[in-house]
């Protein structure tokens, strides 16, 4: 028997002389939304809670903006067809479109807008959203491919699969979040609708949750960040997003909701907004994925991996030459260099990146807060002196990108730059592994992975100077001002150039290794069962 966890379940009783299992529910809406970040660490979360054996877990699925259809709702019992057939419409809509025709796209729409009036109104008199069950059993290779196989390994899929028995809720989550916020403009204070959560011991959200749970259930936040509210000019639809985080933060707070805070540093961000919630609020790190291992260099397979998961192009807004209504006219970027074939391009990218050939990484959304601007700007210094030197750069398009597109394309075209998206773990270990330094040049952050899993690959990591990079990566590193692209230029040249730089990299790298250990799943798991007694003794 596995050791920890030996709770006795509110409102449920385990066999003779056992515990009963604690419920737990997990919101897994953030995996269906991303690669990394919060969807990443969601997926990691749930699978180091399958493996506890006196846990028994379910999967909370809800859609951002589209509302879920499928599902078995009430007690009525429903033969194995019809079950699965339910659970089928999940699947689909899960997917996007359900409509089959012009007249159920109507009835839908309609079916839309009386759902979101009663959601209104349950918020307004308190009644109570119902929650439904999905059997996800038929389904496994769909919840493997779509909500966990991003960022698990597959050794991890039958332990996660295990768990296939999902709670889901029909109606949005922004539509939630925007009915509380519609409270608070009336009354100056928010309050959300109250979700059914029969069934559950702890509800565990990925962010402020918009609605509250039965007296029986515990609401845990995992709190990643307070960047909404304390640096809303970096994030994206800035008024939704800053509202929907302060509002539903508070209400969770005033309804005694406990934080399991993935720093410190978030964690005195957190008590500076409530200070009421100390209390009920603890550090838990974030896990590292199993993909991520100390590993020997692959330089020949980097050519490859750049080759096969370049970003071709992007659409998107531009915010010069406006139309005449106003309106942002669209801009194409072409992010990757154009060759006359692919034969060409498999053999400039074997010149440029293959064995022998140098690069930096950096490795996150471009959007504001991660300061791609001054990375740029410190390797174009260090490029004018060493042509060699590339940077390859992997992440999603963001929010408020023109500029910092418009100053990557002339790099881009000359091939000295690498856009990269959707690399997986496998890959993007050996990235981290090859790459002279992993740049980690972010002004605000709640935990950041980037710079710890490239530790973990064996990786040399410089970071900005800002307190969570303190906190997580201690000595591990090597730090500058985020500020100041001469601070930059200084921190990495001495791990560049000179007769001594490949021992300071050598020594980083071996810190690092060592420094990542905290962070492993074996580590970081006692200290949620730990978290997890306090919130049910």
């Amino acid at each position: 028997m596995e050791p920890g966890l030996e709770y006795q379940s509110v409102g449920g009783a385990g066999t003779a002389g056992a515990p009963a299992a604690l419920r737990v529910w997990l919101e897994l809406r953030p995996a269906l939304d991303g690669f990394y970040g919060i969807p990443q660490e969601t997926r990691l979360l749930f699978s180091a809670l399958a493996s506890l054996e006196h846990l028994e877990l379910s999967g909370f699925l809800q859609m951002s903006k589209r509302r879920l259809r499928g599902g078995v709702y009430g007690q009525k019992a429903h033969d194995t067809a019809e079950s699965i057939q339910r659970a089928s419409q999940v699947v689909v809509s899960l997917k996007g479109q359900t409509a089959l025709d012009w007249k159920t796209t109507v009835a839908e729409w309609l079916q839309e807008q009386w759902a979101d009036l009663r959601l209104r109104w349950r918020t307004w008199l308190t009644g109570q959203m119902a929650t439904g069950r999905f059997d996800g059993s038929p389904f496994a290779d769909y919840l493997w491919q779509e909500l966990f196989g991003r960022s698990l390994p597959a050794a991890e899929r039958e332990r996660v699969l295990r768990h296939a028995q999902y709670r889901i809720c029909a109606e949005p989550w922004r539509w939630m979040h925007l009915a509380g916020i519609e409270r608070a403009q009336v009354l100056g204070r928010s309050r959300y609708p109250r979700v059914d959560t029969r069934g559950a011991d702890i509800f565990i959200a990925q962010t402020p949750f918009p609605g509250r749970v039965r007296h029986e259930t515990a609401l845990v936040v995992h709190y990643h960040d307070a960047i909404p509210v304390l640096m809303p000019h970096t994030i994206s639809d800035r008024a939704f997003h800053q509202a929907s985080h302060y509002h539903a933060l508070a209400a969770n707070v005033r309804d005694g909701a406990w934080f399991a805070c993935v720093s410190e540093t978030t964690r005195q961000d957190l008590l500076r907004l409530f200070p009421e919630a100390e209390t009920r609020s603890a550090t838990v790190y974030n896990m590292i994925p199993s993909h991520y291992h100390p590993t020997e260099p692959e330089p020949e397979r980097i050519p490859g991996i750049v080759r096969r998961y370049s970003h071709v192009e992007f659409l998107g807004k531009s915010k010069t030459g406006g139309t005449a209504a106003g309106k942002l006219p669209w801009k194409t970027w072409a992010l990757q260099r154009r060759f006359s074939s692919e034969e060409q391009r498999a053999e400039f990218l074997q010149r440029t990146l293959g064995p022998g050939n140098r690069f930096l990484l950096m490795v996150s959304t471009i959007e504001p807060r991660k300061n791609h601007a001054r990375l740029l700007a410190a390797w174009e210094a260090l490029h004018a002196e060493d042509p060699q030197l590339r940077l390859i750069l992997v992440g999603h398009i963001g929010w408020d990108y023109e500029q910092a597109l418009d100053a990557m394309i002339p790099w881009v075209e000359e091939g000295s730059l690498f856009l990269l998206q959707n690399v997986p773990s496998d890959s993007l270990r050996l990235l981290f592994r090859q790459a002279l330094v992993t740049v980690c040049p972010s002004v605000g952050e709640g935990f950041d992975f980037s710079g710890i899993e490239a530790m973990r690959c064996a990786g040399v990591t410089a970071a900005s100077d800002i307190p969570v990079h303190r906190e997580v990566y201690g000595d591990a590193t090597v730090y500058f001002d985020p500020y100041d692209t001469a601070s930059l230029v200084q921190a990495l040249r001495p791990l560049l150039y000179g007769p001594e730089a490949e021992a300071r990299r050598e020594a980083l790298r071996e810190r690092g290794v060592r420094h990542s250990e905290r962070y492993l799943p074996e580590r970081i798991l006692p200290e949620w069962e730990a978290f997890l007694r306090r919130v049910r003794p």
